[in-house]
């Protein structure tokens, strides 16, 4: 996860994810094209290393409209989140370490019209309090189409790392390397992930 994470104590002590409460004071929403240049400068300028262009993330928002979120503050654009939405396959890649999460095959992703069968937080980018637009980023996740779909992060800093602890992530044996996950409330007791993995040597499985 290409994450630059400030002001993040609003969630300490952990809160799950899906129990935060919305809120007013930072609009969130779906982003546009033209929102698109000044997201990719915000993420070249506060992401060592990354990768991402205008015309590959254009790409990206036409194929799946609710994959990328703007936080906005009086106006201002203050930074956004980006997922890959990913199908049965995709999510059993993910798990078994046989996705390009930099250049995903468009295989691996659920269509705009699919239900999503995981959702991986590929880029994070915010300022100051507007962590804290995750709580609505969330009741978005909440829709049909992604209720059932566990949450899927590699924390790439440390800020990045406590902020998916506050929110009730947990690292999990997989052959992705420092995978952690989310599990909707509603989920516990599956064990798709143990079957998943399973299906290779679980003692090769890193944690």
């Amino acid at each position: 996860m290409d994450s630059v994470l400030r002001g993040s104590g609003d969630f300490v002590p952990r809160h799950e994810l899906d129990s935060l409460s919305p809120t007013s004071s930072i609009t969130v929403h779906l982003a546009t094209v033209p929102q698109l240049t000044d997201l990719v400068a915000i993420a070249h300028r506060e992401i060592p290393g990354v990768s991402i262009s205008e015309a590959g993330l254009a790409q990206f928002l036409h194929r799946d409209p609710e994959a990328i979120f703007a936080f906005e503050r009086a106006g201002k654009l203050l930074g956004g989140i980006a997922f890959l939405h990913l199908n049965g396959r995709g999510l059993e890649a993910l798990l078994l370490g046989g996705i390009d999460l930099k250049f995903p095959s468009h295989e691996f992703l659920a269509r705009h019209d699919e239900d999503v069968s995981a959702i991986y937080v590929w880029a994070l980018v915010c300022h100051g309090r507007a962590v804290a637009g995750l709580a609505n980023v969330a009741r978005h996740l909440r829709k049909p189409r992604f209720i059932s779909a566990d949450h899927f992060a590699q924390p790439s800093t440390t800020a990045g790392r406590d902020l998916l602890i506050a929110i009730g992530f947990e690292p999990i044996s997989s052959f992705q390397p420092d995978l952690w996950r989310y599990q909707r409330p509603w989920n516990r007791g599956s064990s798709d992930v143990r079957a998943i993995t399973s299906a290779r040597s679980f003692g090769d499985a890193r944690h």
